[in-house]
């Protein structure tokens, strides 16, 4: 039977009179990756900030491994492997000397923390780059360094926010790959990211947020099935020639997204779409629906500013 690591209901966070998380209720199963999706402003930071210890639970309950955060927060940050956006490494030391000097702070023993340092390292590349000072290593590198560091002290939980932000493809899949495995040993991932893909890749179950609010929760191909089918049909138009295309279907009463120089079709208003004589001269393109479709039908296209 699965055990739940984290249980939110009713969390709610104020800054002042700005509402960053609005009453929230969510619970998290032992050994499985749940993510937070949402744009900026949304309230994912501000969750992972409450969920470490690190700002206090407005209104609401937060239990996170059995422990109440606002009574037990030592004992949960024992328990927690955190990697923040914010880049907290030790300037003056080297990149092994980093990881031993963070497992005193969780009283690993001088030899079991040289050992996990140096396995650490192996597990994400950075042998070749121990003696190394962290402003001589890239930002890929740096990224993978906080990761090892925050699962030196074997945590039960993994808490990350926006860990990928700014790799490359090949240094993201490396990442990727490291966190599947230690998910398939039994940690539990709390993910936030802007990456679709990585969310779709590496999440059992999430949560889409706005606004402080949830607004769906489920596995991720659920949630493409459910808000917007299995395919998705992008007509291409210039913006001249948009207006009378968006009239025509609006009086035909086809259910539509405007993109911009696209429109895009979801679930059954795909069909005969494509053989439709009065859209030939436009590019058609069928393709998978994926979560970022979802994402986009949810929250919108506006940016939003931090």
């Amino acid at each position: 039977m699965e055990k739940t690591v984290i249980t939110a209901k009713g969390l709610t966070k104020k800054y002042g009179e700005f509402v960053a998380v609005d009453g929230i209720d969510f619970a998290i199963q032992s050994g499985e990756c749940f993510g937070f999706l949402g744009p900026n402003g949304a309230g994912k930071t501000s969750i992972m900030k409450m969920l470490t210890c690190i700002s206090p639970v407005t209104e609401g309950e937060l239990v996170v491994d059995g422990r109440d955060v606002r009574r037990e927060q030592r004992a949960i940050k024992m328990g927690l492997g955190v990697v923040s956006q914010a880049d907290s490494l030790d300037p003056d030391l080297t990149v092994f000397q980093n990881l031993v000097s963070y497992g005193r702070y969780f009283n690993l023993p001088a030899d079991v923390g040289r050992q996990r340092a140096s396995e650490a390292l192996e597990l994400f590349q950075l042998a070749e780059r121990s003696h190394q000072k962290p402003d001589e290593l890239s930002g890929g590198m740096r990224r993978r360094l906080l990761i090892a560091r925050a699962l030196l002290h074997d945590p039960n939980i993994l808490v990350l926010d926006e860990p990928t932000t700014g790799l490359d493809p090949q240094t993201r899949l490396l990442v990727w790959e490291r966190l599947v495995q230690f998910k398939d040993r039994g940690v539990t991932i709390l993910l936030t990211t802007h990456y679709m893909e990585e969310a779709a890749y590496l999440c059992d179950r999430l949560v889409v947020m706005d606004r402080g609010a949830i607004l769906v929760e489920g596995p991720p191909r659920d949630l493409i099935r459910s808000h917007v089918g299995e395919n998705v049909l992008e007509m291409q138009v210039s913006l001249s020639e948009k207006q009378a295309v968006v009239d025509s279907l609006s009086e035909r009463g086809i259910d539509f997204e405007d993109r911009g120089d696209s429109l895009f079709f979801y679930g059954n208003n795909v069909d005969g779409l494509e053989e439709d004589t009065s859209f030939a001269e436009y590019r058609l393109v069928r393709r998978p629906a994926n979560l970022e479709d979802v994402f986009l039908r949810l929250t919108g296209r506006g940016l939003r500013e931090e």
